[in-house]
């Protein structure tokens, strides 16, 4: 059984499944999900503005983003044709700033047998960033090894909790990820649709947790703020429109 709906995140989280699936008609308020098709990149509407999201990734430079633990941006990530590519290796990259509680929207592509994710709540101080922070998978589940189970598929948390089938697109073309992190209570949304949902420090966490490969690792999940992460797992990968809102509290 899913764990009860959260009911501070319940109509933007309505919103959202209802702009990307369903309606063409005037998007919801500061649902960066909800852009017209010919939007301009890596820039916020005034409704985004006016509901507080912000924008981390300017479309040009690295502004905003460094290697995790260590001062500078690595030098197998760049600013490429409006998006944040990782073509080398370097190193995981993560926002300057720290986030708590938040509503977090981006898209993302693979080459074909790519793998890398997005880590949220990463604190400093871990030998690995994954070592504190809970992951999205990102992949080609069709030509990727990882894409056959369903706990390291396209939009899990990585090794957690499992994703559905059928929600990924085919390699090369651009999906669109929310992470929404309220308290203990995170949803993963993977193109307009809620594909996980979970309590941090529950009971059905623990147990997962604990039948995992994170069992000896006691910072796994822990933090309840950190910095947001884009995996370097050896394979180009690219992202854009990354933008955040802060919830109450976070």
């Amino acid at each position: 059984m899913m764990p009860r709906p959260m009911s501070r995140l319940l109509v933007p989280v309505l919103a959202f499944g209802l702009a990307a699936c369903v309606s063409s008609e005037t998007p919801d308020d500061g649902d960066p999900s909800a852009a017209e098709p010919d939007a301009t990149h890596n820039t916020l509407t005034e409704a985004e503005r006016e509901a507080g999201w912000r924008l981390l990734f300017d479309g040009e430079s690295l502004a905003g983003w460094r290697r995790y633990e260590a001062e500078m941006p690595p030098d197998g990530w760049r600013a490429e044709d409006g998006t944040l590519h990782r073509h080398g290796s370097g190193g995981d990259l993560v926002t300057v700033d720290q986030f708590g509680d938040f509503d977090l929207s981006l898209e993302w592509r693979v080459e074909e047998g790519g793998n890398s994710g997005i880590f949220y709540r990463a604190a400093p101080g871990s030998e690995h960033i994954f070592h504190s922070a809970p992951e999205l998978q990102v992949l080609d589940d069709d030509g990727h090894p990882d894409g056959e189970n369903p706990l390291t598929a396209a939009g899990s948390v990585y090794a957690i909790y499992p994703a559905p089938r059928g929600v990924v697109r085919p390699v090369g073309e651009w999906n669109e990820v929310r992470i929404v992190a309220d308290g203990r209570r995170v949803e993963h949304w993977l193109n307009g649709e809620r594909i996980v949902e979970f309590e941090i420090g529950s009971d059905d966490w623990e147990a997962r947790v604990a039948g995992s490969k994170f069992a000896e690792v006691e910072e796994y999940g822990a933090a309840r703020e950190g910095y947001i992460g884009l995996q370097d797992h050896g394979d180009p990968v690219w992202f854009r429109n990354i933008k955040l809102r802060p919830l109450a509290g976070g």
